[in-house]
């Protein structure tokens, strides 16, 4: 049967031997299987049957080296499977992962024992079922939600989206791995922004380029407030290039309507993302905006690229859009919203299009789309 004993000698040894003989046996027996590759039904059937008689009479680390080497084996029935995550000790993890093939079974009986190391490398397999998805997902465990976050056979849509999105809040490396995603719409990282790398918050803002969001509620309170763009640009040109940096963030507690510590948090960030959001907010144009970006922002590298990138994102993302951001950081709107076809970001749009209709009709669609979305393009 495996390969360099007959059965009835397994057999034999078993029924004969003591405890060391057991012990060698078992591990023998394991290992030869592994080792045999692809068993035809009637091979893993004895062999299930002579290793169920073995693992519960050998030495605990008898049993532990034997689940081991079973474990790499490429014909594990569910049966054989039970047998290797009971007795596999310490390699539970990495066997989890690692396991060519897992029955949907045995996954949802390692979920189920609540051992959440264990839910967690099952998370990183890209062999995951709905069924143990939903069970991963209902799981209030942090190590799991970072497992899925990084995931990339688990397409993040409906509440999978939702359950990712809002774990995102609450977790910076959460937040950290889906925005180095590319299938995950980094606007919904909006409440996360402040967590999130120099790179990472240009990436949420991008997310917002030429992209209709729903009313901001945070749009009123700015228009209601009698700030002239100019005599704001020319307030905080003269507190940055005098590192005054405690005023700046008094005055945009009195213009913004946010709390002081998220105020404190933008007149700090010296990547001038957050401050950005605020300018484009007040309606500043990108020659506006650059003024008080280039004393804002750190001289200890070249910021020319920087700076460049920002006087697209002028251009691109509308005074409509960074509003909603605002307001995502104030927690007054539902994210998920931006998930329905009419707030999807535009480059989706134009792809979806371009892959279903004829060139000739691409570019009409894509000037009938930009006048939908209404861009303002920056004066």
């Amino acid at each position: 049967m495996l390969g360099f004993q007959p059965y009835e000698t397994f057999q034999l040894l078993l029924e004969t031997g003591g405890i060391d003989r057991t012990n060698t046996l078992l591990i023998a027996a394991c290992d030869a299987y592994a080792r045999r590759g692809r068993a035809i039904p009637q091979e893993t059937d004895q062999f299930l049957a002579l290793v169920s008689r073995l693992f519960p009479t050998a030495a605990p680390s008898a049993r532990v080296k034997a689940a081991s080497a079973l474990g790499r084996s490429e014909s594990l029935s569910s049966e054989l499977e039970d047998l290797v995550v009971t007795n596999i000790g310490d390699d539970l993890a990495e066997f989890l992962v690692n396991a060519p093939h897992l029955s949907e079974g045995t996954m949802l009986k390692v979920i189920s024992s609540n051992d959440v190391p264990s839910a967690a490398a099952l998370a990183r397999r890209g062999d995951l079922t709905n069924v143990v998805l939903a069970k991963l997902f209902q799981l209030n465990s942090r190590k799991v939600y970072r497992a899925l976050a990084t995931n990339t056979t688990i397409a993040p849509r409906g509440p999978y989206l939702a359950a990712l999105a809002r774990s995102a809040q609450m977790d910076h490396q959460v937040a950290w791995s889906l925005a180095a995603r590319e299938d995950f719409d980094t606007a919904l990282l909006a409440p996360a922004f402040f967590d999130l790398g120099e790179s990472d918050r240009i990436k949420v803002i991008k997310a917002f380029a030429m992209r209709a969001t729903p009313e901001a509620p945070i749009k009123k309170t700015l228009e209601q407030l009698s700030v002239a763009t100019d005599e704001l640009t020319r307030a905080l040109m003269k507190l940055f290039a005098e590192n005054r940096r405690p005023e700046v963030t008094k005055l945009l507690h009195q213009i913004t309507g946010l709390d002081e510590v998220r105020c404190g948090q933008i007149s700090h960030d010296t990547s001038g993302a957050a401050l950005f959001v605020v300018l484009r907010a007040f309606g500043c144009s990108a020659y506006d905006g650059l003024k008080v970006l280039i004393h804002a922002t750190s001289h200890d590298d070249d910021r020319s690229s920087a700076l460049a990138t920002f006087s697209k994102l002028f251009e691109a993302v509308s005074v409509d859009a960074t509003a909603y951001l605002m307001s995502a950081w104030r927690g007054e709107v539902n994210l998920l919203d931006l998930s329905k076809p009419e707030y999807r970001p535009f480059a989706e749009t134009r792809r979806a299009a371009a892959a279903a209709q004829p060139q000739s009709e691409v570019v009409d669609r894509t000037i009938e789309a930009l006048a939908r979305i209404g861009i303002r393009r920056a004066s």
